[in-house]
């Protein structure tokens, strides 16, 4: 098996050789041919040759999405080397990261071709690098966004990972949104790739610089979050720009409020909207949206398995993380894995609710923070809502609503108007008891709800 994986990496490499003079990736530098990124691929391993950075040495790969971090990135698969993709992030959460994924070498990759690397010190004699070591095979580290807990270090054969992008089908221009450190970002990086469509790239992810991306450079699919594309309704930039060349949006990571994507399929009428489901530990699984204007979806199939246990839905993937470098891996004996995303049953179709660490019990009665999201977002001047519970020496929990208004208004006005309106939509114990009017953002990095539990 493990030849058989190590062969992916030729495989995939061999398919980029083949589309040669067709269009890789852009980004603010310019326009990069297949050719020139095999070019960039081969003067990065001779960089790495004169850094001795050898097979199973864990490095990080930091700085922006660029060709030149996307060529470091399959020079160290091919050195079979364990990656680190970093974001942009604070000095201390960036050293517990290193820590944690005991990186011996750091890299940068800088969007003007500059390039750096640095010793740390660290042994990465984790008893899972010793085991693709042993196997001669090349590592992937992804953290979670911890936003309800720690983050956790999930770790991936790489070559495992390559072996879902095998197939060539319909080659695409795909704008990446999610960064590198990301499975969604990594997963659009591989896919594009394998097709011979183009990556398209932003320095900045706000409505309008994305939106006069797809316009310019004619995008034809946008993978994104739900919060990012509330945010693109309230700004308006879906209408400000021409985006007659988008024919899919795909969406995930968090749960989709209804109401949303029915103003999207309004205001984007040709477009196809389909809901992804990804794990850093499990990959990116095949769905199939049961329709453009409902968030039911099918999952499983061509590598991938589930099971429903008390609500929760449990998967087996072919390309799962061999384990988290920080925490105990939750498969039971079968090899499936507990996501902690609670989903209602519908036929062949499922509908995620919600991660279990975020249900607020409120009495004995179990409240979903994006069904009451769902309602304050389809209210008049609210341009963002996030829900988590808080204690309550009553019924343990309540319901809090933190809420980003599109023009000010009078914060008793606006809480008496808001639980009203919850009030006539909602049962009793989902109506928020706390509403609270903030400007400061609501999201991560990630394009992510950040949920406080207390």
């Amino acid at each position: 098996m493990t030849g058989s994986h190590l062969r992916n990496i030729d495989r995939f490499m061999d398919g980029l050789r083949s589309f040669d003079s067709s269009e890789a990736l852009i980004s603010e530098n310019g326009s990069f041919l297949y050719g020139e990124l095999l070019e960039a691929v081969q003067d990065w391993e001779r960089y790495l040759d004169s850094q001795a950075v050898g097979p199973g040495t864990v490095v990080s790969l930091e700085g922006g999405y660029s060709v030149g971090a996307c060529a470091a990135l399959l020079a160290l698969i091919r050195r079979r080397a364990v990656v680190v993709p970093l974001g942009h992030l604070p000095a201390a959460k960036r050293t517990d990261f290193l820590d944690t994924a005991q990186v011996q070498v750091t890299l940068e990759a800088h969007a003007d071709g500059g390039r750096r690397t640095s010793s740390t010190g660290r042994t990465g004699d984790h008893e899972l690098y010793r085991r693709l070591r042993l196997d001669g095979l090349p590592g992937l580290v992804l953290f979670s966004s911890g936003t309800t807990g720690r983050s956790k270090a999930s770790v991936l054969d790489f070559a495992k990972v390559l072996g879902r992008y095998q197939s060539v089908r319909k080659p695409l221009r795909i704008l990446s949104f999610l960064s590198l450190d990301h499975i969604g970002g990594i997963n659009t990086l591989l896919h594009t790739l394998s097709q011979g469509g183009t990556v398209i790239t932003v320095s900045e992810r706000t409505p309008d610089m994305i939106f006069a991306a797809i316009a310019r450079h004619r995008v034809q699919v946008l993978p994104t979050t739900p919060t990012f594309l509330g945010m693109a309704l309230v700004s308006g930039a879906t209408t400000r720009h021409d985006t007659s060349s988008l024919e899919l949006v795909t969406y995930g990571t968090e749960p989709m409020p209804e109401r949303t994507l029915q103003r999207l399929g309004e205001e984007l009428p040709t477009v196809r909207f389909k809901q992804t489901y990804g794990l850093s530990e499990l990959g990116i699984l095949p769905t199939r949206s049961k329709s453009n204007d409902t968030v039911w979806l099918r999952i499983g199939g061509d590598g991938f398995h589930y099971k429903i246990v008390n609500e929760t839905l449990w998967i087996r993937s072919e390309m799962a993380m061999i384990g988290y470098l920080n925490a105990p891996a939750p498969f039971d004996d079968e090899g499936y894995f507990d996501t902690q995303d609670i989903v209602q049953v519908e036929g062949d179709y499922i509908r995620i609710l919600g991660r279990r660490s975020e249900i607020i019990n409120v009495g004995g009665e179990k409240v979903y923070p994006a069904e009451v999201e769902g309602v304050l977002l389809d209210l008049e001047n609210v341009a963002d809502a996030t829900v988590y519970g808080i204690s309550s020496p009553v019924t343990g929990m309540a319901v809090k609503a933190v809420v980003r208004l599109v023009t000010e208004e009078p914060g008793e006005s606006v809480e008496r108007r808001l639980r009203k309106a919850c009030r006539q939509r909602l049962e009793p114990f989902k109506v928020p008891s706390v509403v609270e009017v903030s400007e400061d953002p609501q999201h991560n990095e990630r394009f992510k709800k950040m949920r406080r539990l207390s």
